[in-house]
C-alpha cells in the first residue's frame, strides 16, 4: 500500500505520470481494491474516521486515464468511462432492475439496491436496503443494516472535490428525500425524518433539554431528527432558513429493527 500510495501522490502532484504505465497501472489496482472492499476512501478507527486522502485522489486520477466506451446490458446501452459492477449473484447482492452501481464501488453480500445508483469509490455495508431512486454519492460510507428510504441523495466527493465523504454508520435509517452532503457524519442508529437536509454549514439543533444545543456537521448516535427552521436576519429582512431538529433518542429497550418504526411513530416523525 506504501507504494501504491506513494505512486497515486507522485501523479497527483504531476498529471504528466499519467502517461507511464506504471502510474496507470498503480491507480487501477487501487480501484480494483475498492471494488473488492479491500480498500476503503474512509474508515472506522479507536479515535473515530480515518479519511484516505491518497486513495480518493486514486478515484479522480482514474478518469483521465479512462477512454469512452460504450456498454450493453442487455437492450441498454451506455456510454462511459467507468465500467459497470458485475457478479451479483456470486456476491449475494440482491439487485432489482434498474440499479446501477460502478466498478470500484463495494457492495457488501446481503444488501439490496432497489432502482438506484452507487458511485465510484462508495461503500455500502452488510445488510443495506439502498431504495427506490436513491444515490449513493462517489466515496460515500455506509454501514451495515442501513436503510436508505426513496429519493435518498448522499453526496459525492468528486464534483466539486470535498476533503471528507459522507458517512452514514450502522443501523442508521435516512428518511424519504433526505439529503446529505459535504461530508457530514450520521453516527450509529440516529434515525433522519423524510426531507432533512444536511450539509457541513446546515444547524444541527438538539431541542430535547430546556436549552438547544447546536451542532453542525454530525448527528449523533440514536438521535431521531426532524427537518426545522429558525429565524435569520438580512440586510432585506427576517426570513426563516432551514435547520435540523433533534427531537428525541431512539430508545435501546427495543431490538433495531422494531426501534426504527417505534422511533418514528413515538415521535411522530414522517417517513
Amino acid at each position: 500500500m506504501t507504494d501504491l500510495q506513494q505512486i497515486i501522490e507522485q501523479a497527483w502532484e504531476d498529471r504528466s505520470l499519467l502517461h507511464d504505465v506504471k502510474t496507470t497501472g498503480a491507480i487501477k489496482r487501487v480501484i480494483d481494491l475498492l471494488d473488492k472492499g479491500e480498500l476503503r476512501v474512509a474508515e472506522p478507527t479507536a479515535d473515530g474516521w480515518q479519511v484516505n486522502e491518497w486513495v480518493k485522489k486514486a478515484v479522480v486520477l482514474y478518469f483521465p486515464i479512462q477512454k469512452m466506451e460504450t456498454i450493453e446490458a442487455g437492450p441498454l446501452e451506455f456510454h462511459d468511462k467507468i465500467p459497470l459492477k458485475k457478479g451479483y449473484a456470486q456476491k449475494g447482492i440482491r439487485v432489482v432492475p434498474h440499479a446501477v452501481a460502478r466498478h470500484g464501488s463495494y457492495i457488501s453480500k446481503g444488501t439490496i439496491l432497489m432502482p438506484s445508483y452507487v458511485n465510484i469509490g462508495a461503500y455500502v455495508d452488510e445488510g443495506t436496503m439502498v431504495d427506490t431512486w436513491a444515490t449513493v454519492g462517489s466515496c460515500a460510507q455506509v454501514g451495515k443494516n442501513v436503510h436508505l428510504s426513496g429519493g435518498v441523495g448522499l453526496g459525492g466527493v468528486l464534483e466539486p472535490l470535498q476533503a471528507a465523504p459522507v458517512i452514514i454508520e450502522d443501523n442508521a435509517f435516512i428518511g424519504s428525500r433526505c439529503i446529505v452532503v459535504e461530508g457530514v457524519r450520521v453516527e450509529t442508529e440516529a434515525v433522519l425524518g423524510a426531507n432533512v437536509v444536511l450539509t457541513a454549514s446546515t444547524k444541527i439543533i438538539d431541542v430535547t433539554g430546556n436549552t438547544p444545543v447546536e451542532l453542525k456537521g454530525r448527528v449523533p448516535a440514536r438521535s431521531v431528527v426532524i427537518p426545522g427552521s429558525y429565524t435569520k436576519s438580512f440586510p432585506a429582512g427576517n426570513y426563516n432558513v432551514p435547520c435540523a431538529l433533534i427531537i428525541g433518542i431512539r430508545k435501546e429497550s427495543t431490538n433495531k429493527k422494531t426501534s426504527l418504526n417505534e422511533a418514528l411513530r413515538e415521535h411522530d416523525v414522517a417517513v
